[in-house]
């Protein structure tokens, strides 16, 4: 059903039709519209048989959910930035126990400085916790993303995390196809647990594990997403089948055929790249884009088939590796180990900085005329940054960096 609505309302229905039956929800900038509304809708009855649950902290969230899916029910929360490293404790507990937990991320900036605005930063934290990362490039693609979370977290009992763009989806309306429950409840099961904490037949659960297993347990964690490399493809296409429209999977090519100059992204950013692929192509560049849908597991195979023919590849990265570049940089090139192909690093849109056509367009012309250096800051201001360097090499106590820079903005200088 065709529906003009805010992205988290959209992810909130979406989730009701579900079917959770417990929901864990504390509020954090820019998710809390999410479990605002899944909890208007436990209260009006809309969502029945779950128990809506206010807790004191993030942490206290996704402890409640790993609780709850232990004790066999269908578990969802949410959260983002702070709140995400805040739970990261439980994040590695709930994938170490195999539980099939869904928690949507409204993916944001990590402070200091504090920062509410969109960036990946928070998602890259903890990236290697053994949470399938599912990222989102449009909200019909988050809604579609969530239903087939679920799926995928219960089929292979392991943890899965929809990332979606904070403010840049969670906040936009637009129009989205939203699934009746008829339609959910045709493509997602019933919920049956692999493992349930039952009186009846007690076990313990999170045991202590030496070194003589603890690698081997580790083992099974990593080949859950292996098994996620097939099962991802697959689910989106039985989806496909149920709803008539395809969406998921692990890489959405864009105008790949014949292109020598290729980029990379994962989330609402590949928006504007594809009109910059448009554009380009129309003045006779052979350039095209691929968009990671599935960051964990990475996807090496399929992104070295897609960029199979490239000369150059631009990894366009919503987030920064300090004294390295691009952590989404660092497995496209694991993708290209057998190919000799230069991967560069656009970092972009760190804390919200929009990112425009106009600044994508110059550096991916840089690129094809091979002038693009291996990490490239787009629209840097390196007049802020010389005079800040240059602050703190004049002055011993030269005083907190953010507030300068903000200080030198704020009076022109």
């Amino acid at each position: 059903m065709l529906k003009q609505l805010e992205g988290s309302v959209a992810i909130a229905e979406t989730v009701a039709y579900c079917r959770p039956e417990v929901v864990c929800a504390y509020p954090i900038t820019p998710q809390t519209h999410i479990v605002e509304g899944v909890g208007a809708l436990v209260k009006s009855g809309v969502l029945s048989n779950c128990e809506f649950i206010n807790v004191e902290s993030e942490f206290a969230a996704l402890s409640v959910a790993i609780g709850a899916s232990a004790a066999g029910a269908r578990a969802y929360t949410a959260t983002a930035s702070q709140g995400l490293l805040f739970m990261a404790e439980a994040v590695y507990n709930a994938a170490g126990l195999g539980l099939p937990i869904v928690m949507t991320i409204g993916n944001r900036a990590i402070g200091a400085p504090i920062n509410i605005w969109n960036d990946h930063s928070d998602s890259m934290a903890l990236k290697d916790a053994g949470w399938i990362q599912l990222f989102a490039e449009s909200n019909q693609e988050a809604v579609d993303l969530h239903i087939q979370a679920f799926r995928l977290a219960e089929e292979l009992s392991c943890p899965v995390m929809v990332c979606v763009d904070g403010f840049i989806l969670t906040h936009a309306y637009e129009r989205i196809d939203v699934p009746t429950q008829e339609e959910v409840d045709a493509f997602l099961p019933p919920f049956e647990p692999v493992q349930v904490l039952d009186p009846t037949e007690p076990y313990s659960i999170g045991a202590m594990v030496g070194p003589e297993a603890f690698t081997e347990v580790r083992y099974l964690g990593h080949q859950k997403q292996l098994q996620a490399l097939h099962l991802i493809p697959e689910i989106a296409k039985v989806f496909q089948d149920v709803f008539g429209r395809e969406t998921g999977g692990l890489v959405h090519p864009y105008r790949t055929e014949n292109a020598e100059t290729m980029i990379v992204a994962l989330g609402s950013i590949n928006g504007t790249i594809k009109d910059v692929v448009d554009a380009m192509r129309e003045s006779g560049t052979a350039i095209g884009s691929i968009g990671v849908c599935s960051f964990r597991p990475f996807p090496l195979e399929a992104l070295a088939k897609a960029l199979d023919g490239a000369k150059r590849v631009i990894v366009v990265e919503k987030s920064l590796a300090p004294g390295l570049g691009g952590m989404l940089t660092s497995d496209v090139r694991m993708s290209l180990l057998r190919q000799a192909i230069p991967v560069h690093t656009v970092i972009a849109g760190l804390g919200g900085r929009p990112v425009t056509g106009v600044s994508l367009t110059a550096a991916f012309e840089l690129a094809v005329n091979d002038q693009l250096e291996d990490v490239h800051f787009l629209d840097l201001d390196h007049a802020a940054i010389e005079h800040e360097v240059e602050r703190s090499r004049l002055t011993r106590k030269s005083g907190p960096t953010a507030e300068n820079i903000l200080r030198r903005l704020g009076s022109g200088v």
